[in-house]
């Protein structure tokens, strides 16, 4: 009987190592290595001077400004903003919780060109809000701030969902003996709260920045695609595909993947930081 134990206990739900590393392999290759691969092999078309021509084009450094910026902005609101949601849902009951909590995913099962028409309707100058702002000056669409507004709402679903977890399983028992101990709301949140959310809330930031960097369906409409003003680079890589210059195109991604890269890997090694300073 021991024996029959003991074999049902090593008996793996999933397949050996060797299958399923295979898979994982083959699956990563399709998916991911063999599209990056051929990127870097339409690439080899270009000599390095007019790559480095390409890439350093006025129109193309413009994108890449637009792009990162109003991304690195999304993605920075929607840290502080996620946070504030993710703290609601877990700590509080109020009635409706259950649709306000399923409202969140709402942009993962939107089409980002339903996004961005609707946010166009709401926020241009004939707009329901945007007939508002007009006179005061503010205009959305259009404008970088549009860009913003848009690259937020398909954001935010990844800093909640990333923070949330991690909300629901930390103990409270840090908090109250931090307030027995006579620390503040804000001095307990700082010191017990927050070095436990960094990691999770760098990495929903580092997933709404990605994210941000590469969408098109939520921003092409609202942005006015304006050259060297609110041109994105994957609408400009789209424009270059519709002129067959196919080259010129793939130098253009080569240098977003690269700086999305670059990102990454900033953004992992600030997470090990905290995780380090946080124990």
């Amino acid at each position: 009987m021991g024996v029959t134990i003991a074999a049902a206990a090593k008996r793996k739900v999933l397949p050996g190592f060797g299958l399923t590393m295979g898979l994982s392999v083959l699956y990563l290759s399709l998916v991911v290595l063999l599209p990056l691969s051929a990127l870097l092999f339409n690439s080899t078309g270009l000599s390095w001077v007019k790559f480095w021509d390409v890439a350093t084009d006025p129109r193309v450094l413009a994108s890449y400004r637009v792009s990162l910026s109003t991304a690195a902005a999304a993605a920075l609101a929607d840290a502080v903003l996620g946070l504030l949601l993710a703290w609601v849902l877990v700590r509080y009951e109020f009635p409706g919780k259950r649709l306000f909590d399923a409202l969140i995913d709402l942009p993962f099962a939107l089409p980002t060109a339903v996004a961005g028409v609707s946010l166009t309707a709401l926020y241009a100058p004939n707009g329901w809000i945007g007939s508002w702002l007009a006179p005061l000056g503010l205009k959305v669409a259009f404008t970088p701030l549009g860009i913003t507004l848009a690259l937020m709402f398909i954001g935010i679903p990844f800093v909640v969902r990333t923070v949330q977890p991690v909300l629901e399983d930390m103990s409270r028992e840090l908090e109250e003996a931090s307030a027995t101990l006579g620390a503040g709301r804000w001095r307990t949140f700082r010191s017990v709260v927050l070095p436990e959310l960094i990691p999770p809330l760098l990495t929903g930031f580092a997933l709404a920045f990605a994210r941000g960097i590469g969408e098109f369906g939520s921003v092409v409409f609202i942005s006015g695609n304006m050259p060297m003003r609110t041109e994105i680079a994957p609408l400009l890589i789209m424009s270059k595909l519709e002129q067959y210059d196919y080259a010129g195109a793939t130098a253009v991604a080569l240098i977003l993947l690269l700086i999305s890269f670059l990102m990454l890997l900033v953004i992992n090694s600030l997470q090990r930081w905290a995780r380090k300073t946080s124990r």
